[in-house]
This record gives structure tokens, C-alpha cells and sequence, in this order.
């Protein structure tokens, strides 16, 4: 399983550095480059666990990060020189869920990556009774943010899986763009018509992670569907 992590670092050697470290665990990092779009960039990535420098250009990441709350509940780890505990109080309570103090311990860093992510969306994650949506054989566990397919498991941001809950749920018919809008967002404010392409894009490469190419179509001038008879494990 993929997580997707959003770097939010303006310093490039330390992002790098934590970037490298990072990805040899097989997470996916993103980085942001403009730090004045920070918020457009995390709606476009839609990670699962953010790492967030404190000082940064144009806003500082406290309130960054109440920002990102407006939109998403994923773990939210601070990065800073700053060490005083007022610092850390703030920081905790504006919604971040750690606050680590540079210079950085890659190792240390890693395991309280872990740690998060396992208490978000795996063994320690709340335990709530489990609502899971099909189509054919394909499976949509709701309450773990997961894609099933033949015994593999694909885990999905919170776009991800409310896209793939409405093609799902109508497979076989056309979705059309407007309501995939309006399923992703009560304030269509935040989102235009590049930033839906880009979500239907990442749930199309959910479903070729599990070998299931070309099962959601685009209908020219009309919308998505996902095709039932592509969704049957077996002859």
C-alpha cells in the first residue's frame, strides 16, 4: 500500500533529504514548490499525512494548517527549530498531531510517519462497524478508505474514495462531471474542472494498481462510467 505524503518545506535540502528518506519505505512524496498555493496544492494531491514546516514564506504553517483542516482530517506532522513548549502547545492545538524538532532524525521521523499513518487508517484506527459498497467483484470498505481486488488492497484519500463511492454505486451509467463535483465538495468554490480531472486521474491509477485497466471510462462530452463487466474476477 501507497501513502501519499505532502512535503511542506521551504528549505530544499532538508525536503530533500526527508523526501529520499521517505520514499525508500515506498511512501509517495509530493512536494510544494509555491509556497503561495499551498492549500490549492493539497487539494490537488490529496495525501494521506502532511509534513509541515512551521516557518515558511507568506503564511506560517500554524495557520496553514487550520487552512487544511477546513478540508481534511489526515495526520498532520510539524517540522521545527522552534523548541519552546508554548510552540508545541500551539502547534497541537491549531490540529497538528506531532510536532518534531529540527535538526531532524530521518529514523525518528519514519517511525512517527508510521505511527500516524497506522493510527489513521490501519491497526489502531478506530474501530467502527465496517460499511463496504460493491460492484461485480470489486470492493469499497468505506470505513478503512480501501479498494479490494482479488485479495490486494489499494488505500484512498478522502477524494478518492467518494469518487470511487458514486461510480460505484452507479456502475454502468453515466456519471456526468457535475456530479462528481458536487459529490467532492459541498463549496464547489474549491474546486474547478482541472482539479476534478486530477482526482479522477489518481482513482484511475487506483484501479490499474489492481489490474483493472480501462474499467472507469471517459464519455466524451457526458461524464465517467465504470464498466460492470470489467469488474468480475474470473472468466
Amino acid at each position: 500500500m501507497s501513502y501519499r505524503i505532502l512535503m511542506v518545506e521551504d528549505d530544499g535540502k532538508i525536503a530533500g533529504a526527508i523526501s529520499e528518506h521517505l520514499e525508500r519505505y515506498g511512501y509517495d512524496m509530493v512536494r510544494v514548490v509555491d509556497f503561495a498555493r499551498v492549500e490549492e496544492t493539497f487539494l490537488a494531491a490529496q495525501p494521506h499525512l502532511v509534513l509541515m514546516d512551521v516557518n515558511l514564506p507568506y503564511q506560517d504553517g500554524f495557520h496553514l494548517t487550520r487552512t487544511l483542516r477546513r478540508h481534511s482530517s489526515v495526520p498532520v506532522l510539524f517540522l521545527s527549530a522552534r523548541s519552546g513548549d508554548m510552540e508545541q502547545v500551539l502547534g497541537i492545538e491549531c490540529g497538528g498531531d506531532d510536532y518534531i524538532t529540527k535538526p531532524v532524525n530521518l529514523d525518528v521521523l519514519q517511525a512517527k510517519v508510521k505511527a500516524a499513518l497506522r493510527r489513521a487508517y490501519g491497526d489502531y484506527a478506530t474501530a467502527t462497524p465496517r460499511s463496504v459498497v460493491r460492484a461485480g467483484d470489486l470492493e469499497l470498505d468505506l470505513t478503512a478508505a480501501e479498494l479490494h481486488w482479488q485479495g490486494e488492497a489499494q488505500p484512498l484519500s478522502r477524494n478518492e474514495l467518494k469518487l470511487l463511492h458514486l461510480f460505484m454505486e452507479k456502475a454502468g451509467r453515466v456519471v456526468s462531471r457535475a456530479a462528481c463535483l458536487e459529490a467532492l465538495w459541498d463549496d464547489k468554490a474549491f474546486v474547478d474542472d482541472n482539479t476534478l480531472t486530477v482526482n479522477v486521474n489518481r482513482v484511475r491509477a487506483r484501479l490499474d494498481a489492481l489490474g483493472l485497466k480501462g474499467a472507469l471510462e471517459t464519455r466524451r462530452g457526458l461524464g465517467y462510467m465504470l464498466v460492470p463487466e470489467r469488474l468480475v474476477d474470473g472468466p
